[in-house]
């Protein structure tokens, strides 16, 4: 490898282990919540603590795994201490001790609020469970991490069709409203709930090597080469029926990028050649599909909807964090510079546009103007440490090795 190109990774390295320290720094400073105990439900765009909000199961999963991921990155006992912090509101106030899985979200006090089983905050509870048992080496931690997997596959797991349904009532009868947010349609199987549970898995193995945890992760692999991945235009199908028949042809960038690397590592903790070939050939084709999605400055659009024509003209914190991932990967697996500088380009345009350099963390998004998203949160039930610290500790991690 080029000099040159070794002094810009060692760059690249040295700005996101700063860039990582920023982002938990800001959740350490403004988001305790020390009069209900674990973390604040929402700061406003204003940074504004909005006290009495609701605490939201993945955004308390994914302050876990980030706080875990950073201490098994760095060793650092404040990250620990954090993660711990994180892990005993979980298991205070989140986990159904009734009926398994966990309660989508809680009030400012901690009490059950919305007790549907929502299969995706599931996966990341059992992702941050895994992460933290690397930390920690709980073994409270690991167990309930598998009686949550055991929880999907008796009641979630389509054991006709494959793949994982959607959401369930408290007790996993049959729920009217499967969506994750209004924004979703209302179909029974859907991609991102799917790359999150497979993503959960990964973690899983690394702990927990079953065999039958195994044979899920080939599944959930092939769920995606067969039904999620269109072979026509190299993107992501978001929802279905439950017989894996596509009810949506709106793309999102983001996903897109997201899913070649998660695939990816899905296949080599599992260690199957062939399948990590394979999925390392889609991986290009998929990144060559996102490049549709990238503007001039580096930045990534949201969505783009192919029936219509319309392209949302907004640039996200979370597909940016993806991108510099997702490009990176594909430098790797191709050799091709292209990418690399792709991953840098996307980095450039974080730093001008999406850190808030004020008060630390990343801003919501910004439109077409390159004007801020008025009224997003700062902190919420999808705003979170995840997507930036995964996308630090992710880069930083392969630079190293």
């Amino acid at each position: 490898m080029a000099q040159s190109i070794l002094d810009e990774l060692e760059v690249y390295k040295t700005e996101l282990s700063h860039e990582l320290s920023r982002i938990l720094d800001y959740w350490i400073k403004y988001t305790i919540d020390k009069d209900n105990g674990g973390f604040v439900g929402r700061i406003d765009s204003e940074e504004h603590v909005i006290a009495d909000s609701p605490k939201g199961s993945v955004l308390n999963a994914r302050i876990l795994w980030s706080f875990s991921a950073a201490y098994n990155l760095d060793k650092n006992g404040d990250y620990l201490n954090y993660a711990e912090r994180a892990y005993q509101y979980i298991i205070d106030h989140f986990i159904d001790k009734e009926h398994g899985g966990v309660y989508w979200t809680v009030d400012y006090k901690g009490n059950p609020l919305d007790t549907k089983k929502q299969v995706y905050a599931i996966a990341f509870t059992i992702y941050a469970l895994s992460e933290y048992y690397i930390a920690s080496g709980n073994n409270e931690a690991k167990t309930l991490a598998i009686l949550l997997y055991n929880s999907l596959l008796k009641y979630s797991y389509d054991t006709a069709k494959t793949g994982y349904f959607e959401a369930f009532t408290r007790d996993w009868q049959p729920i009217s409203d499967l969506r994750l947010s209004a924004k979703d349609a209302n179909e029974k199987k859907t991609m991102n709930t799917h790359l999150h549970v497979l993503e959960a898995y990964t973690t899983l193995y690394h702990i927990w090597p079953d065999d039958g945890l195994r044979e899920q992760i080939v599944g959930l692999i092939n769920n995606f080469t067969d039904h999620i991945i269109d072979t026509k235009n190299n993107h992501l199908v978001l929802f279905f029926d439950e017989n894996w028949n596509r009810r949506s042809s709106t793309v999102s960038y983001g996903h897109d990028i997201e899913a070649t690397w998660l695939l990816q590592k899905a296949s080599m903790v599992i260690n199957d050649q062939p399948l990590i070939d394979k999925i390392k050939q889609l991986n290009i084709g998929i990144t060559e599909a996102t490049l549709e999605g990238l503007d001039t400055d580096g930045g990534l659009w949201y969505e783009y909807e192919p029936e219509t024509g319309h392209l949302i003209k907004e640039k996200h914190w979370w597909p940016q964090a993806e991108a510099m991932v997702g490009f990176y990967n594909t430098w790797q697996i191709t050799g091709d510079d292209k990418y690399l500088h792709l991953s840098k380009n996307n980095w450039r345009f974080v730093k001008n546009h999406i850190l808030d350099t004020k008060n630390g963390e990343w801003v919501w998004g910004i439109n077409n103007k390159g004007e801020l998203m008025p009224g997003e949160d700062k902190v919420g039930l999808w705003k979170c440490p995840y997507h930036n610290s995964r996308a630090c500790i992710e880069i930083i991690t392969r630079i190293s090795k």
